[in-house]
Parts: C-alpha cells; sequence; structure tokens
C-alpha cells in the first residue's frame, strides 16, 4: 500500500513539475509588416497585438519588408506598439523604407538582415508642415530608443546633412552595415533564429498570426490604387447613368464599385455606419431623379453631393480624401476617353447602338408645320381629351384641344401651330 501511495505521490510531482515547465515556457509573437502600410494592415496587426496582450507574451517580434505606405497609418502602429508592455524586436529582413522605418524606429530594438535596408522616409507631398511633424516624430522615436536623431531626420528631410553619411538635397537611406556601424542597428541577423537568440528567447514558443479573410480584404481594398480604381469605376457607372435614361448594367457595376469602397474602409475601420447611411441616402436620390424624375434637377445634384461627402468623411483627413478624388476623377476621365474610342468602333457597339440616319435620299422627310391653318375653323370629328381628329376645309389632321374636353362634331378653331402639333379651341354656340 506504501509503495502505491509513493507511485501516485511521484506521478503526481511529475506532472505539477511539468506543468510549471509549460506554464512558464517563453511566448513570442512573430508579426509580420509587409507589403503596403495601409488601414488594413493596422486591422491585423492591432488585433495581432492584442491577443499578444491578453497571452501575456513575453516579447513581440516584428519582421519587416516594405516599401512604405500611409503615414497615418504607420503612426497608428506607432502607437500601438508604444503601449506594449513587454519588449518589442524590429527584424528588418528587406526594406524599411518611408513608413516602414518610423515603425521599426518604434520598436525597442532594431536587428537588420544582411543586405536589407531603412530610411527614404521623405513624405508626399513634401510640405514644410508635414514634413516637419514627420520629421520631430522620427527624431522622438530614435532619442527614445538611444539612436541618432540626426540620422533619424536626415531620412525626412533633405535639408538634413549628417557629415561624412548625406550631404544637402539628398534623403538618407542606411544599408544594414552602415546602420550597425552607426550604431543605428543594434546588429545584424542573417535570420529569425538569431534574432530570438540573440535575446534569451532561442527556445521559445513561436506564434505567427496570419490575416483573416476579412484583414485580407480590407487590406486589398483599402489599398490606395485599389480604392482609387474602385471609385473611378463608380464615378463611371454613375456618369454613364445619369446621362442615358433607365438603370442598366453600367449604374448596377458602378453602385457594386462604391459598395466594395464602402466595405472594405468600414471593416478596416477607416469609415464608420453613418458614411454608409449618407451614401445610400445619396444612391437612392440619384436613383429618383434618373427613374421617376425627368431630367436633372435638386435630386440628382443632392445625391452627388452626398455621394462625395460621404467618400470625404470616409477618410482620416480632407487633404487625403481630395487627393484620392481629384486621382479618381482623372482616372476616370482617362478611362471614360478611351471607352468612348474603343467601344465607339466595336462591332458590339453597333450591334447594341442604332447608328442609322433618316435622310433625304432615304426617303426620310421630315413633318411640314401647317402654320396656314392659324386661325381657320372646322370641326372635330372625334371628342378630344385632349387628342384627337378634326377636319378643316375638307381635310383631317390630329389635333389637341387647349387641355379642354371638346366633343365631337363640336366647331373647333385652330389657335396655335408648334411644328406638328395642331393645337384647337371649341368655339361657342
Amino acid at each position: 500500500m506504501r509503495r502505491w501511495r509513493k507511485v501516485l505521490l511521484g506521478l503526481c510531482l511529475l506532472l505539477l513539475l511539468t506543468g510549471s515547465a509549460l506554464a512558464v515556457g517563453a511566448v513570442v509573437y512573430v508579426i509580420p509588416i509587409q507589403g503596403t502600410i495601409e488601414p488594413g494592415l493596422v486591422e491585423f496587426v492591432k488585433r495581432a497585438l492584442h491577443e499578444a496582450r491578453t497571452d501575456e507574451v513575453e516579447a513581440i517580434l516584428l519582421e519587416i519588408d516594405t516599401f512604405g505606405g500611409r503615414v497615418d497609418a504607420a503612426t497608428e502602429l506607432v502607437d500601438l506598439i508604444l503601449e506594449m508592455p513587454m519588449p518589442v524586436i524590429a527584424y528588418v529582413r528587406g526594406r524599411a523604407w518611408s513608413a516602414g522605418a518610423l515603425i521599426g524606429l518604434a520598436a525597442d530594438f532594431l536587428v537588420m538582415a544582411p543586405g536589407s535596408s531603412i530610411g527614404a522616409a521623405e513624405p508626399r507631398p513634401a510640405e514644410e508642415k508635414v514634413v516637419s511633424a514627420l520629421r520631430a516624430e522620427f527624431e522622438s522615436l530614435a532619442e527614445r530608443s538611444g539612436r541618432d536623431p540626426q540620422i533619424a531626420a536626415a531620412m525626412v528631410d533633405k535639408d538634413v546633412v549628417v557629415a561624412g553619411l548625406v550631404e544637402k538635397d539628398k534623403i538618407l537611406t542606411l544599408s544594414a552595415n552602415e546602420a550597425e556601424r552607426r550604431g543605428f542597428a543594434d546588429f545584424i541577423a542573417a535570420g529569425r533564429h538569431q534574432v530570438l537568440l540573440k535575446y534569451g528567447f532561442d527556445d521559445a514558443r513561436i506564434i505567427e498570426p496570419s490575416p483573416n479573410w476579412a484583414e485580407k480584404l480590407a487590406r486589398f481594398l483599402t489599398d490606395p490604387t485599389v480604392s482609387s480604381l474602385l471609385l473611378s469605376l463608380g464615378f463611371l457607372g454613375l456618369i454613364a447613368e445619369i446621362t442615358t435614361p433607365g438603370w442598366g448594367v453600367p449604374g448596377t457595376a458602378g453602385l457594386i464599385a462604391l459598395g466594395l469602397f464602402f466595405g472594405g474602409r468600414m471593416v478596416a475601420g477607416l469609415a464608420g455606419i453613418e458614411s454608409a447611411i449618407i451614401f445610400l441616402i445619396g444612391v437612392v436620390l440619384l436613383a429618383l431623379e434618373v427613374l421617376v424624375i425627368p431630367g436633372f434637377g435638386l435630386a440628382g445634384i443632392a445625391g452627388l453631393l452626398a455621394i462625395f461627402y460621404s467618400i470625404l468623411i470616409s477618410f482620416p483627413s480632407p487633404v487625403v480624401a481630395l487627393r484620392v478624388i481629384v486621382t479618381a476623377s482623372f482616372i476616370t476621365l482617362v478611362l471614360g476617353v478611351v471607352l468612348i474610342r474603343r467601344i465607339g468602333r466595336s462591332g458590339l457597339w453597333r450591334r447594341v447602338v442604332l447608328e442609322t440616319s433618316e435622310t433625304k435620299e432615304e426617303g426620310y422627310v421630315a413633318p411640314v408645320a401647317r402654320t396656314e391653318l392659324l386661325g381657320k375653323k372646322g370641326v372635330s370629328l372625334t371628342a378630344l381629351r385632349p387628342a384627337g381628329v378634326i377636319e378643316v376645309e375638307g381635310e383631317r389632321f390630329d389635333a389637341l384641344s387647349e387641355g379642354m374636353y371638346v366633343p365631337a362634331e363640336a366647331p373647333i378653331i385652330v389657335t396655335k401651330v408648334e411644328g406638328s402639333k395642331i393645337i384647337v379651341a371649341k368655339l361657342s354656340d
């Protein structure tokens, strides 16, 4: 009995020790920062960082390889990184240019792979106000981690000179070797394992979160090029519907493109439900103008203004919104001209659109205005409600009354001739 008790106690102790070993095992989150820095990427990284904080991991490794992207998206990522309670390591695997350099500087440690580079962060447009703000951001992050703020500033502002490194009117981009030599990068590592080994996480359990389908779709749809293209297709479809009677394929395709534009931004957290509601109101007003109200008036103008306003508030700032709208309008103009020229020459266009003209040579004759009937009297052969048939001097004509009912066999007088229309009034008895 005592022997079995000892065996059971030994097993319990072994299980406790095994559980403790598993509990204290280090966990590192590896988050990729790849492709264009845009709001869709921000949503993915935000989710990954939240999971890392919830799981209380020991460290976060950001693997960076990007040409850059939107500064507003990068600064949002910087704020998230600075709030993390555990150490954050940035590992530049290829390029950390522009917005990617800003993210790299926000990390507690900066490691670079052989042949990698960091810098080239001059904003576009390079306005003094924007350059000054971004330069201050770079300098502040560099000082926080003990790096040379002058080198960081030279990556943004071409007026900054660093002796032996960059001259005036040049934007700085550091190679891995130069960054290590200048103390800007902590060291050069050939791979992820060397990075983790350096900081004591070589035996850590690695968790690599990946974007879900919604985040992937949001990343694609919020890409600046894709956003401009979706707006252009939307504008083309709406313009086609405004300039043609009824509703057809172009308008439907345009609405789908604009729906994708707003849907991607809502998933990425850039636009709220209010922008979608304003957009739908604009579409309804536009549909009423096209399908119900003849011509193009107040409802159509209000619809267009609502659509433009909904697009405007789906961007972080009016400047960015106007830049994208102007780009989309230019693309719309170019695509419109190309489509008109291409489609106008195609056989499909000739089968869909009637191109024949009614000429004299083919026997077509325009109706002649019978102005000689003006003031003449006759009789209504049928009732005019308001259209009917009259007889004047023994000749039958289609005619309209002046809005009043005229019974059959009533005396009438021609009061007006407008082209082929003959307008009459009933004579009093």
